[in-house]
């Protein structure tokens, strides 16, 4: 399981590092590619295959279904981790999601997302002074 908040920074290469403990659930492969709110994700081959799965079983009839499908796969990229845990975060995923140097690492139980470091604090922040307010929503969900 992905958890916590992690701070690192891309180097002049494009290579971002994984943190230390989540190196070993990546070692088989991962994928990177578009996420959520000015995210990036990255799963590890296992989840990706589930989530691919899903994404391919969506009706092909429905446009919004075509569109979300492209968004993830047509961006995905395959990367495996150096010897120093490292992969090359492609120039087109960051500049989707507007990724500078600075970036945050964020575990959400099956994957992890990426974000810019500013975009992630402002997201943070927001979502701590609403989080009465979600509470309450997802309460009535039975959460």
């Amino acid at each position: 399981m992905f958890i916590g908040e992690y701070h690192h920074s891309i180097d002049e290469k494009g290579r971002l590092a994984v943190p230390t403990k989540f190196r070993v659930d990546l070692a088989k492969g991962a994928v990177v590619t578009r996420g959520l709110d000015s995210s990036l994700f990255l799963l590890p081959l296992e989840e990706w295959g589930k989530l691919s799965d899903k994404l391919a079983s969506l009706p092909l009839g429905q446009a919004k279904s075509r569109a979300f499908a492209r968004l993830m796969l047509a961006g995905a990229m395959d990367v495996k981790l150096d010897k120093q845990g490292r992969f090359v975060l492609p120039d087109y995923l960051r500049k989707y999601a507007g990724v500078g140097r600075k970036v945050v690492i964020v575990g959400i139980h099956t994957r992890l997302e990426i974000w810019d470091e500013d975009k992630w604090n402002t997201y943070r922040e927001a979502t701590e002074n609403d989080a009465v307010n979600i509470a309450e929503e997802l309460g009535e969900l039975g959460i």
